[in-house]
């Protein structure tokens, strides 16, 4: 079987190389889409664990080698619209306090 590429891994890479940019803002617009983004891997990244365990491949309904190469592409979708739906799990305003308090910006 081929290995994935683990759900949004190639996102968290390209924030990464963003990252030293952004940190930097004292835009609170710019530190809120950042804390979006974040919460957006970070609920990617829990969804990932709770379909891990999940076999769907056998059965005449199982997708196959299909859906194990789709299911990554979906729980990222999942989560960027969690984070993106109201207040999403709430990480994000933690996250934008804690990013301008460090910057020294109320």
């Amino acid at each position: 079987m081929i290995d994935t590429i683990a759900p949004s891994a190639a996102d968290t890479t390209a924030a990464l190389a963003k990252a030293p940019a952004l940190a930097k803002t004292k835009d609170p617009a710019q530190a809120r889409a950042v804390a979006k983004q974040f919460e957006a891997v970070f609920v990617t990244q829990m969804l990932s664990h709770m379909f891990a365990g999940l076999e769907t491949e056998d059965g005449m309904f199982g997708g196959g080698h299909a859906e194990s190469m789709f299911r990554p592409m979906l729980l990222d979708e999942y989560g960027k619209m969690v984070a993106n739906r109201g207040d999403g799990i709430g990480i994000a305003d933690h996250v934008v306090r804690s990013l301008l308090q460090t910057q020294e910006v109320q």
